[in-house]
């Protein structure tokens, strides 16, 4: 059994289709999507549709982006704010444009259903973004800094790679996990496109909304699967660009 995580897609479900061509999925593997479904490319809808008839024959775990959650609101009580508008929220809003009531309340189950994360049995935390509570993602105490903060992984960037997890100054929210995997924060702005891992800490998301691929990483083996840069799929698209 492997244990795959997938980084944000943002409505770049060609890159997802073609990802999943190169891992070819089997009913024995585990897939954690780190969140982010939506807001970027022109497929959002029809991705949050992919995953749902996705996870009827793979196991699945569905993690909250805070795009997800802006999608939702949007979708449940009309929010259609600027700022998510010009954060990729326009084009998912004109991808809704022609999916019936029926199918968009279903939707609205999806990203009802959504977890803010998810803890394995070998202590391994999968989180859209971060956690700031020293106690764990478990008890925030404004639980939607799960799929906002990036100040997780702003820390492990800035660690001292020299130091032990037995030194007094090694931050005690990375000594919680055997390891953490998020998405949120584009390894982009390092000036990379796959997985960075600092400290104990892996981050995901490679930029798919923007210039970037999108990225699966099998947890066990480290073995890392990526797409065509998706904007290359969208020629005729900015993106989040």
């Amino acid at each position: 059994m492997r244990t795959l995580v997938v980084g944000d897609i943002h409505g770049g479900l060609k890159a997802l289709k073609q990802l999943l061509e190169k891992v070819h999925p089997s009913v024995t593997d585990q897939f954690i999507f780190l969140g982010d479904y939506v807001d970027g490319w022109s497929e959002s809808a029809q991705t949050v549709s992919f995953l749902i008839e996705f996870s009827k024959k793979y196991p699945s775990i569905f993690l909250r982006g805070n795009h997800d959650e802006l999608t939702y609101n949007y979708l449940k009580h009309g929010d259609d704010n600027p700022l998510w508008l010009n954060h990729g929220g326009s084009a998912t809003k004109k991808s809704y444009e022609r999916f019936s009531s029926s199918v968009i309340e279903v939707h609205f189950q999806f990203f009802q259903k959504l977890k803010n994360y998810h803890i394995d049995s070998q202590n391994r935390l999968f989180v859209h973004a971060g956690f700031t509570n020293l106690n764990g993602p478990q008890h925030e105490y404004y639980p939607n800094l799960v799929y906002w903060d990036r100040t997780l992984w702003e820390m492990a960037c800035s660690l001292d790679k020299n130091l032990s997890k037995k030194d007094v100054l090694y931050p005690s929210r990375l000594q919680l996990f055997s390891e953490i995997y998020i998405g949120h924060t584009p390894t982009t702005r390092l000036g990379k496109t796959t997985p960075i891992n600092y400290a104990n800490v892996w981050n995901i998301d490679t930029g798919a909304a923007f210039k970037g691929p999108l990225s699966m990483i099998d947890i066990d083996t480290k073995e890392i699967w990526q797409s065509d840069p998706v904007y290359k799929l969208y020629p005729s698209e900015k993106g989040r660009n």
